[in-house]
């Protein structure tokens, strides 16, 4: 089977069976070479048989900075990527490489499977997001569960947007934990950056609830970037 990309770009976050997701940049230096990078993965996947060594499926965004790409891939399992590294990703990354120069592989990052989701309306949406936002958040320290204690702090300050705002633009979050105990990733969906935008110059961010989350005693630093969806591959039927 080979690869097929879906029409709508976008990866099923609640897909069964994935029990590991892999989340990487690529900075490429500007508009012209995203695009291009995005249809060299195209082309050097859709040529190749899909590697079924438990890949459920791979997407890509492309950054709003006109800069970086965002991977996301779902797995079964964390051994199921590192059979894939020693089989099938080198002449995959030499195509593309050979396509778009000098792109540089900026981190890659292991997470678990979704700690914990919200979809407006409460059982999903057929929505497209116009913008992906992905927000990591690192914590320092060896204390057990201080980051799922942080990501019911966001919960918490997120049922208060919702019933002061009902239509305030989030579609979708999806939470990760990093697999090293130092991050946590949400994986957001918006209906558009402009949105976005607002949702953090509102006033409402200010609130108690806020606070709490961005003055959490193990949170050490983070980023907010966001994407737009390009690229979503999995194995053909």
């Amino acid at each position: 089977m080979n690869a097929v990309a879906h029409p709508d770009a976008r990866p099923d976050l609640h897909r069964p069976g994935v029990g590991a997701v892999l989340v990487s940049t690529w900075r490429v230096g500007t508009p012209e070479r995203q695009r291009a990078a995005v249809e060299a993965i195209r082309t050097a996947w859709e040529s190749r048989a899909w590697p079924d060594l438990g890949l459920l499926s791979y997407s890509v965004a492309i950054g709003t900075d006109g800069d970086t790409l965002l991977h996301y891939s779902q797995w079964t399992e964390q051994q199921a990527y590192d059979d894939f590294v020693r089989t099938y990703r080198d002449d995959r990354n030499a195509e593309i490489d050979a396509a778009v120069p000098g792109i540089e592989r900026v981190e890659l990052r292991r997470y678990g499977p979704i700690h914990r989701s919200a979809v407006r309306g409460g059982t999903g949406t057929a929505e497209l997001p116009g913008v992906v936002v992905v927000v990591e958040a690192d914590f320092d320290g060896a204390e057990e569960g201080r980051r799922e204690d942080w990501v019911d702090a966001v919960f918490t300050a997120l049922d208060g947007d919702t019933a002061t705002r009902p239509a305030y633009g989030g579609v979708s979050a999806q939470f990760h934990l990093s697999v090293d105990g130092g991050r946590v990733l949400n994986y957001a969906e918006w209906e558009s950056e402009q949105a976005h935008v607002e949702w953090l110059a509102d006033d409402a961010r200010l609130s108690e609830a806020w606070k709490r989350v961005h003055h959490h005693p193990a949170l050490v630093g983070g980023r907010v970037r966001r994407y737009t969806p390009a690229l979503s591959l999995s194995a053909g039927v």
